[in-house]
């Protein structure tokens, strides 16, 4: 449905492809969870980093995914439930944030 890069330190919302939701809004409230979640593991003492972050609606997957090569950036893309495959979509959101060049 649609799909974004963010910046994490800014909520700012750096592209986007598709629609169905307001991406701007989207973005800058993801990266609440984003810093929320990093903030909770390092309370909890957890090694590592996080490779995504699944959401799941009544009719949506929302899969964020930290790009690995710029830390502070994420990959945020929406999915129709009803026709998406999850697995295809971790593994080709975990394939374009290698190949990111920012």
């Amino acid at each position: 449905m649609a799909a974004a890069v963010v910046d994490a330190s800014s909520g700012m919302l750096l592209g986007k492809a598709g629609s169905g939701l307001n991406l701007e809004v989207a973005a800058a409230g993801n990266t609440e969870v984003v810093r929320a979640k990093i903030k909770t593991m390092r309370a909890l003492g957890l090694a590592g980093g996080i490779d995504d972050i699944l959401i799941t609606l009544d009719q949506q997957y929302h899969i964020i995914t930290l790009v690995k090569a710029k830390e502070g950036l994420f990959i945020y893309t929406v999915l129709d439930k009803t026709k998406a495959n999850l697995a295809m979509a971790r593994y080709k959101a975990t394939e374009v944030q290698a190949g990111l060049s920012i």
